[in-house]
């Protein structure tokens, strides 16, 4: 039997981080993918979504410039050519992936990396069988084992997903046509981007269903206000404070029936429809139960800080019950090495991550928003700047979005979060997780010489309100600059709090 210190099972974003961080320490190591490197994450996961997002929003811009712009007639879409170039974005991905894996033999790793294709199940705490695609079987033991199988789109008993006509994200880009029409049942973050890729086509007329009185219920107003505005220029319809009784496939159509308040029904048909009520774990056929891996009642495995209940035993990434982002399941994959290393790292700290929400505009956010403040009893203060007064924005001439920022409710001015909507906020905030992470003040940001003209001059600005030195005065453009403490259940204004100098530089 062949022996390993660590052997990992499940090669997408979080297995293969740690396979490599494994390396690092010299550790012998065997990755398992029962299918394609990379996962999820790559092949009906962020990378083949976010593709599709970019291509929708160069063919979205490229419509509106057409209209704009020119006299030669409309713009026309070739959807044959979309696929084949999100088709090349996963290819190129997979082989620098399958390249990198192929090649650490012949630089110094022959003797402690090693790799398999088949399902991996624990038989014991330190035994892993492994099957392959014919059925043959071979069992190999493990120092330490890492549990790195990720998840699955979310199935409901009464609705009948074909992966055709009615699917989820694994079946989504096989459609060789654009549909006329589509509902997306689910409003939340994969749900919405979805509808915005699909109404970024400019073919396709989007609904989606969503119980609660608006989209995304997990952020702040101001943030949703700007995101279905834009959702309803894109011609999306939301079945707002909605319940799906029934869906159907009829006559190669989706049927579906709706339940409003007070009891009111309707029936729409399109022509396809997207499932995106949440992902589960792939926990299936890994035999956890029988040597008493602890699960969550969700079926999550349960860890503390990649640790679960059986000491020699990891569980990375979408598996667990932590955050479902790629960047964190590589943050959990590098740091179980480094328990496995007898490293002591300082446990995880998921507060400061940064996240990116890809609709129309994009929404990127580090740390808490006004709603998780407010739930937590915090006392805090608010600044926020609108595009359209950046001088970046100007130039773009796409000035909807806005930047803000929280900050604790005394003269230390903590950062406790900020969100940015609008072009390129993915960007923007990186520095301000930095600054959070390194519990900096916010004066490092509002002396530093940003580039101009771009758009992260909006976070500067924002620093430079809370420190009352800002170049526009919120007084005076009271609809583009809001400055606000919130304490005890109430919101005050601070604009006239720049007024005159608050600080010694």
């Amino acid at each position: 039997m062949e022996k390993y210190d660590v052997v990992i099972i499940g090669g997408g974003p979080a297995g293969y981080a740690a396979a490599m961080r494994a390396m690092d320490f010299s550790l012998k190591t065997l990755l398992i993918e029962q299918e394609k490197i990379g996962g999820a994450g790559l092949y009906n996961g962020v990378l083949s979504s976010k593709t599709m997002w970019e291509l929708s929003k160069d063919v979205n811009l490229a419509q509106k410039r057409v209209k704009k712009y020119s006299t030669c007639g409309d713009f026309k879409l070739d959807y044959e050519q979309v696929k084949k170039e999100l088709n090349n974005a996963i290819k190129e991905r997979g082989t620098q992936l399958e390249h990198h894996l192929n090649e650490l033999k012949n630089v110094g790793y022959r003797d402690i990396f090693f790799q398999k294709y088949g399902k991996g199940k624990l038989i014991t705490k330190n035994e892993v069988e492994i099957t392959d695609k014919n059925g043959e079987q071979e069992t190999v033991y493990a120092k330490n084992i890492i549990l790195a199988t990720g998840s699955k789109p979310r199935y409901l008993p009464h609705i009948p997903i074909d992966e055709k006509t009615i699917v989820t994200s694994d079946g989504i880009h096989d459609w060789d046509e654009l549909p006329e029409s589509m509902v997306v049942l689910g409003a939340g973050v994969i749900g919405c981007e979805y509808a915005t890729i699909f109404s970024n086509f400019g073919k396709t007329k989007v609904f989606i269903i969503d119980k609660q009185p608006r989209i995304l219920p997990f952020e702040d107003g101001d943030v949703v206000q700007v995101v279905e505005q834009k959702f309803i220029d894109n011609g999306i319809h939301i079945h707002r404070k909605s319940n799906l009784v029934r869906i159907e496939i009829k006559e190669g159509r989706v049927e579906y029936e709706l339940e409003f308040e007070g009891g009111k029904t309707e029936i729409f048909n399109v022509e396809k429809a997207l499932i995106s009520i949440g992902r589960v774990p792939n926990t299936q056929g890994l035999g956890l139960e029988d040597i008493g891996v602890a699960l969550t009642d969700r079926g999550a495995v349960k860890d503390v800080d990649t640790k679960t209940n059986i000491p020699n035993i990891y569980a990375i990434g979408d598996l667990t019950a932590d955050i479902a982002l790629v960047n964190v399941g590589e943050l959990e994959g590098r740091q179980a090495i480094k328990h496995i290393a007898n490293k002591n790292p300082a446990p995880l700290d998921y507060s400061n991550i940064c996240s990116i929400m890809f609709l129309k505009p994009i929404v990127a956010g580090v740390g808490i928003n006004e709603l998780q403040a407010r739930a937590k009893g915090i006392s805090y203060q608010v600044v926020s700047i609108d595009y359209s007064i950046v001088p970046r924005g100007i130039a773009m001439r796409n000035p909807a979005g806005f930047f803000k920022i929280l900050v604790t409710n005394d003269t230390e001015m903590k950062v406790l979060g900020m969100r940015v909507v609008g072009p390129q906020a993915s960007t923007a905030i990186q520095a301000v997780g930095l600054l959070m992470s390194q519990n900096m003040s916010i004066e490092a940001l509002a002396e530093l010489i940003h580039p101009h003209p771009s758009l992260i001059e909006g976070i500067q600005e924002c620093c430079r309100m809370l420190l009352g030195k800002s170049i526009f005065k919120p007084s005076i453009f009271k609809e583009s600059m809001l400055y606000k403490s919130y304490t005890d259940g109430q919101y005050y204004d601070k604009s006239q709090d720049c007024v005159g100098l608050r600080c010694e530089i």
